[in-house]
């Protein structure tokens, strides 16, 4: 069956992979599309640690059960959380096994749904009747919403989110769902457009106004009570801490790729709750389903394309060349 893997940095192709094997307590699914992620993108650029290659990529899946059981019958279009957990780190027995210290990520530390047919424990299946394009959302809209929930978001707060990508927007949504304030952070037009249609109150173009002014401004001198950082770099993450109001939190999602030096006395003057947030729970899947199911989410401004998979590899190549163009890809698997 086809897949498209990773070769080497810069290589990926459309390949042949055996058929899966239907393990005991597995569903065997046809997967019909897939999104590109951030972590894709890294991955291809050979700038992900956690990546060997050759590597079949792809865990944003929408996909149809081929073989189900009771719970889940055959036909039932379903999108997948794509981490495994091993029940005995310090993270799995605190019961937040997003964050298990040996986690495998499809299309990350073991081959992922980028192919036709894929075979995954039933409780890692979440059934739906989004459509295609929704389930392919699902699981990056999570990474934000699991932001929100860790950074305690209540209704009324104020809550700057940099970066307007998918991961950004799932925080961007997630936190109006909560009735909070949303003030959206970024340097591309169009995503701010569309992070203004997820929810955002307020669009801050970081390249032509002045973050901090305008925060000022928003917030009435105080800073927002939660900065959520959703890009990765070393400025953004100062900022986060630089920006935020007195007694705030600050959640980070993106990690940056070099080490960022602190003005710490802020940690403490302002008596900072500093939280990372990884992966997500299920919980949040269901949350995101439930909020896209309200029809209030911009699903096709999010998505920028929509190719084959025998286009991917091209794809992944132009994404490369120019990231900023793209918001959302999603490989149509059929």
């Amino acid at each position: 069956m086809k897949a498209v893997a990773l070769l080497a940095p810069g290589q990926a192709t459309v390949t042949e992979v055996p058929e899966p094997e239907r393990r005991e307590g597995d569903l065997l699914l046809r997967v019909e599309m897939v999104g590109l992620c951030g972590t894709d993108l890294n991955s291809f650029r050979g700038r992900n640690p956690m990546v060997s290659f050759p590597r079949v990529i792809g865990h944003e899946i929408a996909a149809t059960v081929l073989e189900g059981n009771a719970e889940v019958p055959s036909g039932t279009r379903v999108t997948v959380l794509p981490y495994t957990a091993c029940g005995t780190c310090a993270a799995c027995r605190a019961g937040r096994f997003n964050a298990c210290q040996v986690n495998q990520t499809l299309g990350v530390q073991r081959d992922g749904g980028m192919t036709e047919l894929l075979s995954v424990p039933a409780d890692k299946v979440y059934p739906s009747d989004l459509s295609l394009q929704e389930l392919c959302l699902v699981e990056p809209l999570t990474v934000g919403m699991h932001a929100v929930s860790r950074a305690r978001v209540q209704a009324g707060e104020a809550v700057a989110v940099y970066g307007c990508g998918g991961v950004g927007l799932g925080a961007i949504a997630g936190a109006a769902f909560c009735g909070a304030t949303i003030i959206a952070i970024d340097v591309d037009d169009e995503k701010l457009a569309i992070a203004a249609a997820a929810g955002a109150k307020h669009c801050i173009h970081s390249r032509r106004e002045s973050v901090h002014d305008r925060l000022q401004e928003i917030t009435g001198g105080e800073g927002p009570a939660v900065v959520i950082e959703a890009i990765g770099l070393p400025e953004t993450f100062r900022a986060a801490v630089e920006e935020v109001s007195f007694a705030g939190r600050v959640a980070y999602i993106g990690y940056a790729k070099e080490p960022v030096s602190y003005e710490t006395k802020l940690f403490v003057q302002k008596e900072l709750d500093i939280l990372g947030s990884r992966n997500a729970l299920p919980a949040d899947f269901r949350e995101v389903i439930a909020l896209l199911r309200r029809g209030v989410f911009p699903t096709e401004r999010a998505i920028s394309a929509v190719v084959s998979i025998d286009e991917a590899p091209a794809m992944l190549a132009r994404w490369s060349d120019d990231p900023a163009s793209f918001t959302k890809i999603v490989v149509r698997i059929r």
